[in-house]
């Protein structure tokens, strides 16, 4: 499956430094706001040594990690929401990945610009999360907007999704994240089509330095901490973007190839087929499933079988992180 997740944050905090560190590719990081114009993608592979052992195992030609797609978002400032700065293109660019990495600097350095002129993590991590709060305040009342003439008509589905839409908006007016509303999976489905940008995952990245390291910093959610050069925090950035988007690796290995496969958690054995290919799950039979420290263990999937740890699973059954699986169709 492909997963994307947008670095944003105001100008000069950091973003495309830390993007070519992530991905090794360049994009440029000057000192100055609005370097970065248009988003570049970078494959970024989700440490796992899992993958490389199971490799090692089966001796295979070809070793696949999982992956995540990182996306290098322009600058924000003050006003995005109503088209200042780059903040259309800002804005339309957050709406097409999955989550959302907000960077925030925390460290003083008089050499490099701040936007404001002054650094103030939480009135930076404000000033993003206030233009997202308004553009999605713009999209849901153009919706409810667009839905009067069929609640007046008593349509059943406009009169649903009006009252979610009512709900989310009383949210947003309040300054909180549409995530903060209290929806069911249902009423999230009714609006899913909007794709509101304070739905999504937001992971906080904080720009530290040295000095200031171990400062603690209360920000909502998830946070991991960059320091300037970018050579600690990795692997936690990365792991935690995949545990962000709510996601687990099952694994196919063999001769010719070890593979890792990003499925969602609590995905049945037939939806987690579908991540090898779309027909899996329509024609899925049965699925041979051993975890992958069991196969290792045993030194080979007759000593696996012979133990009775290759279980035969259904289509009801919910993969778990680390199965390595074979399936038949």
């Amino acid at each position: 499956m492909s997963l994307s997740i947008g670095i944003v944050g105001l100008p000069n905090v950091g973003k495309s430094t830390l993007f070519n560190a992530l991905t090794k590719k360049s994009v440029p990081a000057e000192n100055y706001p609005f370097c970065t114009i248009d988003p570049s993608v970078g494959i970024v592979p989700v440490p796992d040594e899992r993958v490389n052992k199971l490799s090692e195992f089966s001796k295979s030609a070809k070793t696949i990690p999982a992956v995540i797609e990182f996306v290098d978002i322009a600058g924000l400032v003050a006003g995005a929401s109503k088209g200042e700065g780059l903040g259309n293109k800002f804005l339309t660019n957050i709406r097409e990945v999955d989550a959302i990495a907000h960077m925030v600097r925390t460290f003083e350095d008089n050499s490099v610009i701040h936007v404001a002129n002054k650094v103030d993590p939480l009135q930076d991590v404000g000033v993003i999360n206030l233009e997202l709060i308004l553009a999605d305040m713009e999209v849901v009342s153009k919706r409810l907007a667009g839905l009067v003439r069929d609640v007046k008509k008593g349509d059943k589905e406009a009169v649903a999704e009006d009252l979610v839409l009512q709900k989310v908006m009383k949210s947003l007016e309040a300054g909180k994240m549409a995530s903060e509303s209290e929806l069911s999976l249902e009423e999230k489905a009714k609006i899913k089509s909007l794709n509101l940008l304070t739905f999504k995952p937001m992971l906080y990245v904080l720009n530290v330095s040295e000095a200031n390291e171990n400062k603690d910093i209360d920000l909502p959610g998830l946070s991991v901490k960059i320091d300037p050069v970018f050579e600690k925090g990795f692997d936690d950035l990365i792991k935690k973007s995949y545990e962000l988007l709510g996601l687990e690796t099952f694994f196919t290995t063999g001769e010719d190839e070890t593979r890792a496969w990003t499925i969602k958690k609590h995905s049945t054995a037939p939806e987690a087929g579908r991540a090898i290919h779309n027909d899996f799950k329509e024609k899925f039979i049965r699925a041979e499933v051993i975890n992958w420290k069991d196969l290792l263990d045993s030194g080979s999937y007759a000593n696996a079988r012979a133990k009775g740890l290759v279980r035969t699973e259904g289509k009801e059954y919910v993969v778990k992180d680390g199965d390595v699986i074979e399936f038949l169709i």
